[in-house]
């Protein structure tokens, strides 16, 4: 069986950089993981790109560059670029054995409900600066024919499990800036949504008190008490009783009222709504998992970890106990779905996006335009 050598990308709602994963795939059933990377944006970087965030508000073409987004784009592509080239020289992989790169891109703007999913990065121009084959764009095609354009990666999550061999129904979490759940089901096509905010609120709230993006090890939020009023009011928002297919934008969440709380018991507040909008997430589930797998930044998190073992039905593990990783999930998801897009073979499914059927996505963009 031939596999297709596949180099993935993926900057998330968190915006702290380039995750990269090389992986070997048939884009279906067979999957070798391989080596991962991570490379991240600087300062000014992340300042651009919520500068990007705040232009994209008002989009309406989702090809539209106004304000910050321009340079934001060549910024992206670029970073995204080096990332490639330093990613090749650190594991020695020689460019002419890599058959194909799969392109996130960073996602500015999502609001399905218009029609409208905008994610800033050249696909054309990285193809080009890399001279190699990049598939990109994965999400516009689904959100086109009435899809929620995400997740995007269940359709791998169900390849893992299924490598793996799990009989009894599990739950992949991913908790970037936004969370989401799939529930992999043997021989089922999965069934996946956004859950709610992931680390997003409790970044911008470290951001805004202490000028350091994150909650490192989840240091404050240990030291905080959750104010549990507050939290019962996050829990009421509309959003965790709406009926999946459902997605979220990083901004749906943002201005919560807990600028009266200290930092600390602000990030145990926030960082317990993350772990109670997933667990919420379980009762739009057609059965309870035996496992909740997590992965993503979330995963290396062991106040939330503690709060989702707490507040979870099942057993809660890192995606590294089982040979996967945490870390590279989404990356490698996304060199699996360029085979897919090389091959035509669906991305997204009216389980996961809610599109009228399952439906092939993404764009492929080739050196000197080919």
């Amino acid at each position: 069986m031939s596999l297709t050598r596949a180099i993935g990308l993926m900057s998330g709602t968190s915006m702290d950089g380039v995750d990269i994963a090389f992986i070997e795939t048939d884009g279906e059933h067979a999957i070798a993981l391989r080596a991962a990377g991570f490379f991240p944006y600087t300062q000014e970087d992340r300042a651009l790109l919520r500068s990007a965030l705040d232009d994209a508000r008002s989009l309406e073409d989702r090809r539209a560059r106004p304000g910050a987004l321009a340079p934001a784009e060549a910024m992206v592509t670029s970073r995204h670029a080096e990332a490639v080239e330093r990613f090749l020289a650190a594991e020695n992989i020689d460019r002419a054995t890599i058959d194909l790169v799969g392109f996130h891109g960073q996602t500015v703007l999502h609001r399905p409900e218009r029609g409208l999913t905008a994610q800033i990065g050249d696909g054309a121009g990285l193809a080009e600066k890399l001279k190699l084959k990049v598939a990109y764009d994965f999400r516009a095609a689904d959100v086109l024919r009435g899809g929620q354009g995400a997740p995007l990666v269940p359709v791998f999550h169900r390849a893992l499990a299924a490598a793996a061999g799990f009989a009894e129904p599990v739950a992949i979490i991913n908790i970037g800036g936004i969370a989401n759940v799939s529930f992999v089901e043997a021989d089922k096509e999965p069934i996946a949504f956004d859950a709610g905010p992931g680390n997003a609120l409790v970044d911008d709230l470290m951001l805004a008190r202490t000028g350091a993006a994150i909650d490192r090890d989840g240091v404050a939020a240990a030291k905080g008490k959750v104010d549990e009023a507050l939290l019962s009011e996050l829990l009421a928002h509309a959003f965790f009783a709406l009926e999946p297919p459902k997605s979220l934008d990083r901004n749906d969440f943002s201005g919560l009222p807990v600028a009266r709380l200290g930092l600390e018991d602000a990030a145990a507040t926030l960082t317990a709504f993350t772990a109670a909008g997933i667990a919420s997430a379980f009762m739009h589930l057609p059965s309870q998992p035996t496992l909740a797998i997590i992965c993503g930044g979330g995963a290396r998190n062991p106040t939330l970890m503690r709060e989702l073992s707490l507040r979870l039905s099942c057993r809660v593990a890192d995606a590294d106990s089982f040979g996967w990783s945490a870390d590279a999930m989404e990356a490698q998801a996304f060199a699996y779905l360029a085979v897919r897009c090389v091959k035509g073979l669906p991305i997204t499914f009216p389980t996961t996006t809610g599109a009228p059927a399952p439906l092939p996505g993404g764009v492929l963009g080739e050196p000197n335009g080919r």
